[in-house]
């Protein structure tokens, strides 16, 4: 899956990932197809993709390759945000949509959906089982108080006005918080006078380009249709990040608006909102080498990375996120096994870490096994020998590399510490709540300006906001047992690594996991906090005084860790601070010693990418993947029990040959995935897959375990993309699910009975 979400600061150096979906693929390598993509529709020169999540500014760049390809709109196109297609490409804040009717429908990912399915589901009608399908618009459900859409409508160049004079500034701390004055009055007054936008400021190249984004903030979003999870989510775990896939992974959303078509809160009388542009479904059929491009917004790679990075990652970061998943999984599991209410309470966390857990291991294979993390290290050494060539280059770069490792040698010392804190903040769902309301008790003292952007005034509602949706997925046993099991994780650490927080907790005696228990137990009987109006109130009206007086034992705690959580904040400020001195310097090094054009790392903001539909080779040994699975091949793979236990509405309509239109007449089947060699990460889930026509053909959400290293280093010969088919998509919708409505809605005819 291709999702993205994780809690900040502490966590950054140990859960700042990725996250991937279920997907599709074909059941075996076949032999016979062998034959690589063309450069263009029907023959030539095979077209390697040297990948790359292309900034729309950047697509000027690649209108003869993308002409080479096939490409039938005007490639200028594709430099707009606010024109056709793109304009109809959304982002839903960790992963990505695209509107696809006039009344604001949103197609996305399945297993996007999750938190709306699990925000609406009760042990009497399981929605994450079952899925749901509203048969009018009255029968659409609220998606939850957090789910939101985004619209980008601009993008301005702030470079000059965010780094201008930073090298002046001595004190890494100071030069941080210098940077964030001036992000927060550029924010400010875009938004000033317009409420219906939500601006950001974006950092590319390591910080040497600085963009300020503004965008529609839609905030009501309801759920239309997910189809059942035994299509939704079909092969699990099993099958998650492997080709061949057969998972219907596919959603639809609607945004609705006040009458003026303008952004509202939620409310009955609402109405969809009416886009600019929308996408509509591809008029010709899908084949092997036709141009295909995703538009969505990709959250996380490293590819203009140090080695000293790729180092701490594969020695200590991704190692302590294999366990800390494998350990939160089984227990999580083992809590909801007999439990419906707990069960879907958890299920999100649960798919999410699962998810995780395979991308990091994969990621470690790449790196170590598969020899990335050398290759990434002889490269830089190239680089480096590049830059002590020249004394030119020598004074403009000369130093940079050994300046960024010894800024992570000195991040070495505490990082442990820190780590563990993140882990016991992120697992105490109700502690970080608790100091979510310490913060902001001492952040509404100060004028807005001062405050920390999070807890500025324009991020009050959504504070509220996730203080109730907590409530939706709270459950007692659940955080009380993940608080334990942070806590027995802290108890491995070296004495010196350890947070002050264990010991306070195990009131002055040597910490052990018995008296810790009974600790964290004590301190759930006591608080108030699992009420949710409790926990809005505080957070809106308590002052640092009336909490420092307030005998809730959850509130003392969160008050005791808070000078260690602002120590831990100051640390990462002071290292950010010092690496918007020479990180640009040294992805400027990069972009001159490679020369040609360079794609920044993801970051969340709108980029394109394309190549072609394509198979690969999992193995020297091995035969090539046809690109295309089928129907008939989720019927074999179907066993009746999870993760392949297929609906029989399905089976049957299978079994009676209902295919209708959707058929593809060179497989002689209905297509379910494809594959294509594009460049895509974490956030690009549910992200628009496009045709030569600039139409919707699919829907990306997963990649190739053979290739999770590629968000450190592309390699084109085997990184590839899982696209859902639109056309397995109209299917189900047609044979299978009775969405009539939404399939005409989306332009599609439906004809089965």
């Amino acid at each position: 899956m291709f999702h993205s979400s994780l809690r900040g600061h502490a966590l950054l150096a140990l859960f700042a990932l990725s996250a991937l979906a279920p997907g599709c693929g074909s059941e075996r390598p076949q032999a016979g197809d062998t034959k690589p993509p063309a450069s263009g529709p029907g023959q030539g020169t095979p077209f390697e993709n040297p990948g790359g999540m292309w900034m729309p500014e950047q697509m000027a760049q690649h209108k003869d390759q993308l002409e080479a390809l096939g490409l039938e709109i005007d490639p200028a196109s594709l430099t707009d945000p606010t024109a056709s297609p793109l304009g109809a490409v959304v982002s839903l804040g960790g992963c990505s949509a695209s509107f696809v009717s006039p009344d604001g429908l949103i197609a996305t990912n399945h297993h996007c959906a999750t938190r709306a399915l699990q925000y609406n589901s009760t042990p009497e009608q399981d929605l994450l089982t079952n899925g749901y399908l509203a048969r009018t618009r009255a029968e659409e459900r609220w998606a939850g108080p957090t789910a939101r859409v985004f619209v980008t409508r601009a993008f301005r160049d702030v470079t000059g006005e965010v780094r201008r004079g930073l090298e002046a500034i001595s004190g890494d701390l100071e030069r941080y918080e210098e940077i964030e004055r001036r992000k927060k009055r550029l924010v400010a007054a875009c938004e000033e006078g317009r409420p219906e936008l939500r601006c950001s400021i974006a950092e590319y190249f390591g910080g040497g380009q600085v963009s300020l984004i503004e965008q529609l903030e839609i905030k009501d979003v309801r759920l239309v249709y997910a189809p059942h999870e035994a299509i939704g989510n079909f092969g699990g775990d099993i099958d998650n990040w492997r080709w061949p896939r057969h998972t219907g992974d596919f959603t639809f959303f609607r945004a609705y608006v006040g009458k003026d078509n303008r952004p509202a809160s939620h409310a009955d009388d609402n109405v969809p909102y009416r886009p600019a542009h929308h996408l509509k479904l591809a008029s010709a059929p899908l084949h092997q080498g036709d141009l295909v491009m995703v538009a969505g917004y990709p959250g996380t790679t490293n590819r203009l990375r140090t080695a000293a990075e790729v180092e701490s990652a594969v020695s200590w970061q991704y190692p302590k996120r294999v366990s800390f998943y494998e350990e939160s999984i089984a227990l999580l599991e083992g809590l909801g096994k007999n439990d419906p209410a707990v069960r879907i309470k958890a299920h999100t966390t649960i798919q999410g870490y699962s998810n995780y857990l395979l991308k990091t291991r994969g990621l470690l294979e790449g790196l170590v096994q598969g020899g990335l993390a050398k290759e990434k290290a002889k490269l830089e050494g190239e680089l480096k020998a590049w830059i002590d060539a020249d004394p030119e280059r020598k004074a403009a770069y000369g130093g940079v590399i050994e300046k960024i490792a010894a800024l992570h040698d000195d991040q070495r010392k505490t990082r442990d510490h820190d780590a563990a804190v993140g882990e016991i903040l992120s697992s105490a769902r109700l502690l970080d709540a608790a100091v979510t309301l310490v913060r902001m008790a001492e952040e509404r003292s100060k004028p807005d300006a001062e405050r920390e952007a999070e807890y500025q005034q324009r991020n009050w509602e959504r504070l509220e906001q996730a203080q109730v949706s907590l409530q939706k997925s709270y459950d007692r046993a659940i955080d009380r047992s993940t608080f334990k099991l942070a806590l027995k994780r802290a108890l491995r650490l070296d004495p010196k690594d350890r947070p002050a927080l264990v010991g306070s907790l195990a009131g002055g005696v040597p910490p052990t996991e018995a008296a810790l228990g009974a600790a964290v137990d004590a301190l759930y009987e006591k608080t108030a906090l699992e009420d949710a109006a409790t926990r809005v109130k505080l957070l809106k009206t308590a002052t640092t005084e009336e909490l420092k007086a307030s005998g809730d034992p959850m509130i003392r705690l969160a008050l005791a860790l808070a000078p260690v959580d602002k120590a831990i904040e100051a640390r990462d400020k002071a290292y950010a601070g010092a690496m918007a001195l020479v990180k640009p310097r040294f992805v400027e090094a990069l972009r001159a010693y490679r020369g040609g054009m360079l794609a920044p790392d993801a970051n969340g903001t709108l980029r394109i990418t394309y190549g072609t539909v394509r198979g690969y080779r999992p193995e020297l040994d091995k035969p090539v993947y046809r690109p295309f699975t089928v129907l008939s091949e989720v019927v074999k793979k179907t066993t009746g029990k999870p993760p392949f236990d297929t609906p029989e509405p399905l089976l049957e309509a299978a079994r009676e040959r209902r295919f209708g239109p959707y058929v593809d007449d060179d497989l002689g089947e209905i297509p379910v995935c494809f594959l294509s060699d594009l460049d895509i990460t974490n956030g690009n889930s549910g992200s628009a897959t496009l045709n030569a026509r600039g139409e919707l053909v699919g829907l990306a959400f997963d990649g190739n375990y053979e290739a999770m290293a590629s968000d450190w280093l592309f390699m084109p010969s085997i990184t590839r993309t899982i696209h859902v088919d639109h056309r397995y998509m109209q299917w189900v919708m047609d044979a299978v699910s009775g969405a009539d409505a939404v399939l005409k809605e989306m332009g599609g005819s439906p004809v089965l009975p």
